[in-house]
């Protein structure tokens, strides 16, 4: 009996319960199951939380998100500017690794074919107000970035997400559609909950020079 009092202030027993394989293998099976119920739910959930709300006023100019070149934006960007919203397009293109102030050669060469072809006209205003015409899965996080930015320069932003080939109801229908919608949900809450946070508090940054507006 002193033996085990002894013992007491020096190390203890304690009982713990573990699941077993067959039990994680049905909460397993649960989820996925429920997962599949509820997909009707989930599925257009996630695919509206990317999408900008479709805020189009008359602005000063209609921006057409062109960092991965997609002929629709450049379409409902003319679309845009047929309908008298703007008369101002400006497309950002991949500066010149030589000139910081020249539009790389690749990247203008498509712009301006994508361009004419969607019959963009160009004229000089001032800006005081933009359409960012944005494709759709990136146009939540084009919106926040434009207008973390824009507005406290006194520019008023407006979003038009153009919507591709996969919907906001069917991009698990394919596996290139699932990639797209991960990678979206995850840089735009990068740059929610880190990055736009970070440059609030911090000094304001030098434009990059990797970036050349052609208007």
């Amino acid at each position: 009996m002193t033996t085990s009092r002894l013992l007491h202030h020096f190390v203890y027993r304690k009982v713990s319960l573990k699941t077993t394989w067959k039990c994680r293998l049905l909460i397993l099976m649960f989820v996925v199951l429920f997962a599949f119920l509820t997909r009707v739910f989930w599925i257009p959930w996630i695919g509206r939380s990317l999408v900008c709300r479709e805020d189009v006023a008359p602005s000063d100019a209609i921006l057409v998100e062109n960092f991965d070149p997609d002929y629709r934006v450049f379409e409902r960007a003319a679309a845009l500017q047929k309908a008298g919203f703007s008369g101002r397009i400006l497309i950002p293109t991949e500066a010149s690794e030589h000139d910081p102030e020249v539009a790389d050669t690749i990247s203008r060469g498509i712009t301006e074919l994508m361009s004419r072809t969607a019959r963009l006209e160009n004229t000089r205003e001032h800006l005081g107000s933009v359409v960012v015409v944005a494709p759709g899965f990136r146009s939540r996080r084009s919106s926040l970035i434009y207008r973390a930015v824009l507005t406290p320069a006194g520019v008023q932003t407006h979003c038009m997400p153009v919507v591709g080939e996969h919907a906001i109801e069917n991009w698990t229908a394919t596996w290139h559609g699932i990639e797209d919608v991960t990678e979206q949900l995850v840089t735009l809450e990068y740059y929610r909950f880190y990055v736009l946070p970070l440059a609030r508090r911090g000094p304001a940054a030098p434009v990059s020079n990797t970036q050349h507006l052609r208007t």
